[in-house]
């Protein structure tokens, strides 16, 4: 019997490789979530602002929709207003910019970009600890799609 070692961004990309659609978006998801946890501090505003720029009218009227249940004023759903409101979100920025970047991950797969490009993106800035807790999750997500139910 062998023993085979993988590091854990490894088996996130072969985990995303031998699941069916709906669930590499959702392994993706958790991915963007991951990466956006582990942005320093001093970083979320200008990472949230390249989110909203890339984001389309539908999305940006999420977004504001998003921000009005937070009650920080009337919000208008375009991107000088949403990148203006931002650092007065306090505790939310984070949760924000998850949001925005799971609509610009959504943009760039409908443009062609790959489930393996995106993961070439965002794995080499997370951490070990963190990509080892991805990859406990991807081992769940595989199980859930395989076996085509709930676990």
């Amino acid at each position: 019997m062998s023993l085979c070692f993988i590091e854990p961004q490894n088996a996130i990309r072969v985990i995303a490789n031998s699941v069916g659609r709906e669930a590499r978006r959702q392994l993706l998801g958790e991915v963007v979530r991951a990466w956006v946890d582990e942005i320093p501090e001093s970083e979320l505003e200008s990472h949230y602002a390249k989110a909203v720029a890339d984001l389309d009218e539908n999305d940006l009227s999420m977004l504001a929709a998003w921000h009005a249940s937070l009650e920080v004023g009337h919000p208008v759903a375009n991107k000088e207003f949403l990148v203006n409101v931002f650092p007065s979100l306090g505790d939310n920025r984070r949760e924000a910019l998850k949001i925005a970047a799971g609509f610009r991950g959504e943009e760039a797969f409908d443009a062609g970009v790959t489930e393996e490009q995106s993961l070439e993106m965002v794995l080499p800035f997370l951490s070990d600890a963190r990509c080892r807790e991805l990859a406990r999750e991807c081992v769940e997500l595989y199980c859930w799609d395989r076996l085509g139910g709930e676990n």
